[in-house]
C-alpha cells in the first residue's frame, strides 16, 4: 500500500472520558502539543459534553483556547447535541475553535437509550439539525457506535451501518468513525463491513475506531487495512472506553494503543508519517500525566530495533 495512512490520536478525548482522575487543562494542552509534534495529522482534543454528565471536559473552551496549534493538523471536538454545536461555533467565532466536529449516533436502540437517553430516530433528527448548523464551517465527522456488535442487542446488521453511513454522507460528513465500541469485532466481520462501505458509500471515508477489550484490536485494524481502509483512531496507552458515569462494558475497555499500532505499521514499512521517537516521548508523558503504566506493549518493550551486525 502506497497511500499515506492517517492516525487520529484520541487520548485527550476518548481516552480521558474513562478516567477517574483527569489531568488539568495545562497538562492536556501540553500533551496535545506533543501529539502534533510527533506528526499526528488528526487529534481528538475534547468534547462539548454537558460538564455535569462528563466532567472530564468541563474545560473544553479553555483547552481549545490554551492548546498550541500546528498548521495542517485537524483538531476534533465531539458534539453530542445542538447546544454543543452552538458552543463549538461560538469558540470558532472567537478564534480558538476546533476545525473538526464529530456527530454521534449508535447502531442500536438499546445503546442509544443508555448513552444518549433518546431513540435512534430522535438522535438522527438532532444530528440533521447539528449538521445544518455546522456544515461549511468545520469538517464534519460522523460516528457510529456499536457498529460491529452491541452488549445489549448482540450482532448488528451491517446493512444498518451502511444506511447510517449514507445518511452521514448526505449530511456532508467527510469522515465516518466506525466504532467497535466494546471490542466485539473479528477480522472477518471487519473486512466484510469495510469492503461494503467502500463499495456502497464511496462518498465518505471510513475510519477504523476499534477498542481492544478482548485483545483483537490490532488484528481488526489490520483487517480494515486489508479492506483498503487508510484512516485509524487510537489512543496512547490504550486508554479510554465508555464515559465513567455511563457503564456498558466490562474488562479493559480502552482503545487500540497508538504505540502498538504505529510500531506495527512501521514494521510493515507502511507510510504513517509518525516520528517514532517523538511518539514514545508523548507516550511517556501520557503515563506521567495519569500516574501509572498504561496498556501499551510497545511502551514497555520499545519499538522494534534490528540488531546491528558485528563487523570483523
Amino acid at each position: 500500500m502506497s497511500a499515506r495512512l492517517t492516525i487520529c490520536e484520541c487520548f485527550a478525548r476518548d481516552g480521558l472520558q474513562h478516567e477517574d482522575q483527569v489531568p488539568d487543562t495545562g497538562t492536556k494542552a501540553r500533551l496535545i502539543g506533543l501529539f502534533a509534534a510527533a506528526g499526528f495529522p488528526r487529534i481528538e482534543a475534547t468534547s462539548y459534553s454537558h460538564p455535569g454528565q462528563v466532567p472530564a471536559f468541563a474545560d473544553a473552551s479553555d483547552l481549545l483556547r490554551q492548546m498550541p496549534r500546528r498548521a495542517g493538523v485537524w483538531y476534533k471536538a465531539t458534539c453530542p447535541n445542538q447546544r454543543a454545536v452552538d458552543r463549538a461555533l461560538a469558540d470558532q467565532a472567537a478564534g480558538h475553535g476546533a476545525n473538526e466536529l464529530s456527530l454521534l449516533v449508535s447502531a442500536t436502540e438499546s445503546h442509544t437509550a443508555r448513552n444518549l437517553r433518546t431513540t435512534r430516530a430522535e438522535q438522527w433528527q438532532r444530528v440533521e439539525q447539528m449538521a445544518a448548523l455546522a456544515r461549511g464551517r468545520v469538517r464534519l465527522v460522523g460516528v457510529i457506535s456499536m457498529a460491529l456488535g452491541c452488549p445489549f442487542e448482540g450482532e448488528v446488521d451491517p446493512g444498518r451501518v451502511i444506511e447510517d453511513a449514507a445518511r452521514f454522507a448526505d449530511l456532508g460528513a467527510a469522515l465516518l468513525a466506525v466504532g467497535d465500541t466494546v471490542g466485539s469485532a473479528s477480522p472477518a466481520r471487519v473486512r466484510h463491513l469495510f469492503r461494503r462501505l467502500a463499495a456502497e458509500v464511496p462518498g465518505i471515508v471510513p475510519v477504523a475506531h476499534f477498542h481492544d477489550t478482548r485483545g483483537a484490536g490490532i488484528a481488526n485494524c489490520m483487517a480494515a487495512l486489508e479492506a483498503d481502509c487508510v484512516d485509524f483512531d487510537s489512543a496512547m496507552g490504550g486508554v479510554g472506553g465508555h464515559p465513567r458515569q455511563i457503564s456498558y462494558g466490562q474488562g479493559e475497555t480502552g482503545n487500540v494503543a497508538t504505540e502498538d499500532l504505529v510500531a506495527l505499521l512501521d514494521r510493515e514499512n507502511l507510510n504513517h508519517g509518525i516520528d517514532l521517537d517523538l511518539m514514545m516521548q508523548a507516550s511517556a508523558a501520557c503515563e506521567a500525566a495519569l500516574g501509572r503504566n498504561l496498556n501499551s506493549r510497545v511502551a514497555r518493550a520499545g519499538a522494534f530495533a534490528p540488531m546491528q551486525a558485528e563487523t570483523v
